[in-house]
């Protein structure tokens, strides 16, 4: 059986706090982490694993617009811009979450969104448009906060299932962990349907670790 796509999309803070070891740690990541998508993808060979990145600071841009195989996926540094307009990057994100662009075929789409600060925009608006969806309302959703000043809160009403928490990245050792298990796990989640729900909505079946911080690393 032809295999089914996976939408993988990085909704990522580009804001001025990012500035420095953050973006720098953060770009560093999610490059490492392309290899274990890869191999997750390998070892699901029913699902076509396919990558794209928002993101989002004075405005809201595609990094990657076009979903790109994860086998020919180069990552390209991300950098800082300006304030942090979340909602115009979840407005962005919801138009690929109809059906079409959206195949009806596709298996759960990935969304995880990584922040440092607090919204200077209308995100609960672009939040609201990413529920109307179809695709936006199925999707494994991921939220890592980068530090002490992220808002929890916010990311905790994205992840939209009260059982999931916000992972907490308030080091680089910290960030480099929640991006591998975002990047691995929440693949693997997509790509199985949920087995013996009759609800096609359901949520994931999967609960983010807790990421033990070490002593000796930089606190952010």
């Amino acid at each position: 059986m032809a295999n089914r796509p996976v939408h993988f999309i990085w909704l990522l803070d580009c804001s001025y706090s990012m500035q420095g070891e953050k973006i720098a740690r953060l770009n560093y990541a999610i490059r490492e982490s392309v290899p274990e998508m890869r191999s997750v993808a390998h070892d699901n060979p029913a699902a076509q694993l396919l990558l794209r990145t928002v993101t989002f600071s004075t405005t809201a841009r595609w990094h990657h617009q076009t979903p790109v195989p994860v086998d020919d996926f180069t990552w390209q540094d991300v950098e800082v811009d300006g304030m942090t307009n979340l909602g115009e990057a979840l407005h962005l994100v919801s138009r690929e979450l109809q059906s079409p662009p959206m195949p009806q075929r596709a298996l759960k789409p990935v969304l995880a969104l990584v922040s440092d600060g607090v919204p200077t925009d209308d995100w609960k608006a672009g939040l609201k448009a990413v529920d109307a969806t179809p695709w936006g309302r199925k999707a494994v959703r991921v939220a890592i906060a980068i530090g002490h000043d992220a808002d929890r809160s916010v990311l905790q009403e994205f992840l939209a299932n009260p059982e999931l928490q916000p992972l907490d990245a308030n080091s680089p050792k910290q960030l480099a962990a929640a991006i591998r298990w975002a990047s691995t796990a929440a693949v693997k989640a997509a790509s199985q349907p949920v087995a013996g729900s009759g609800d096609p909505m359901a949520k994931q079946p999967f609960a983010p670790p807790v990421l033990d911080d070490d002593d000796d690393d930089d606190v952010w």
